[in-house]
């Protein structure tokens, strides 16, 4: 079902390209915009990943230089039955995360030092959980080819400008005119938020499913958001086309959950993954409707993933060692705080 709506969304992109391109020139405009629009697809499918992990200034990490969030990862991306996507950091005090790539075997998720400092690592986990909730669901693809089209039809609009004196290439005159500068990139730009907007609440609830623990990823977005309010963010400010990839709207000034914004409201989604946890409690219960579990047997049931830093009951705890930095062991890198 996701890749017929990726597809049915793709062939409405481009036959509002189409269309712009009638309204500025015609049947000649069209089949050049048609044109347009197929190197658009070619061009983000092999290179739209690399393009915004440059624009974030992203650099990729493994387990040597960033071993305990590289071990998240790879166990998360295990537990979904995906293959282990590549690992960036971004050295960005804002608290954030994306996830790009054109499928599960080309994919890459980075976060930003200012998330793992700030959250604690079960958090980090649930983000990027549904980092990969978003390479599963091939979403990163889509929102992408998506972003591109949307600006591409907006390009159009501003050149329809140019081809407004010639009346023989344009049907339409000044109203076609009017409606490719206007009226085209407006509705490009609605079907890029909406369709950004859906697929956020259906990571968060993957995302909760691959960790687990929907109140984790409940917390780190009230945390992130906080953050992302406190700090701006800018690479992202640089390049606005690319903040709907992020898990949180890197940018300032977007607050309404309307079909304007990037991103639903913090609060909805929050609400959304508490009522997701209280749904699995109440069916944890209607299953084993036995006596509670004693503080052993709970300390044995909690997560075994590399988030789980809990010492056991019956094991003494070791001395915190200082660290320079919340995830990297070489403080000494070249980029320092995090290498």
């Amino acid at each position: 079902m996701n890749t017929l709506r990726t597809a049915m969304l793709l062939a409405a992109m481009t036959a509002l390209f189409m269309g712009v391109g009638f309204l500025i020139g015609g049947t000649g405009g069209m089949m050049i915009a048609l044109l347009i629009a197929a190197g658009t697809n070619l061009f983000s499918y092999w290179n739209a990943d690399k393009m915004v992990l440059s624009m974030n200034r992203a650099v990729e990490v493994d387990e040597k230089n960033a071993p305990e969030y590289y071990a998240i990862v790879q166990s998360l991306a295990k537990q979904a039955g995906l293959p282990m996507p590549k690992t960036y950091l971004i050295d960005n005090p804002q608290p954030n995360a994306f996830a790009t790539g054109r499928n599960p075997q080309n994919a890459a998720v980075a976060a930003s030092t200012g998330l793992l400092q700030a959250l604690t690592p079960e958090e980090v986990a649930a983000v990027m959980a549904h980092e990969l909730a978003h390479v599963q669901h091939r979403d990163t693809l889509t929102m992408t080819i998506v972003a591109t089209f949307a600006g591409a039809i907006s390009m159009l609009g501003n050149f329809a400008f140019f081809f407004s004196g010639n009346r023989d290439n344009n049907p339409f005159g000044f109203v076609g005119v009017l409606a490719a500068m206007i009226v085209a990139p407006f509705a490009a730009m609605v079907v890029q938020m909406a369709v950004s907007r859906t697929r956020e609440y259906e990571a968060d609830r993957r995302g909760a499913e691959i960790c687990g623990h929907p109140l984790w990823l409940a917390s780190a977005l009230d945390k992130i958001a906080r953050g992302a309010e406190r700090i701006r963010n800018p690479d992202a400010e640089r390049n606005p086309a690319t903040a709907h990839l992020f898990i949180i709207n890197p940018l300032h000034g977007e607050r309404m959950d309307s079909l304007f914004s990037t991103h639903p409201a913090t609060e909805n989604r929050i609400a959304a993954l508490q009522a997701m946890a209280r749904d699995m409690a109440g069916s944890e219960t209607r299953a084993a409707p036995r006596q509670a579990p004693t503080p052993r047997q709970a300390d044995e049931l909690r997560p075994s993933g590399p988030w789980d830093q809990t010492a056991r009951p019956e094991q003494p705890a070791e001395p915190a060692k200082p660290k320079s930095n919340p995830w990297g062991r070489n403080p000494t890198g070249p980029r320092g705080r995090w290498s």
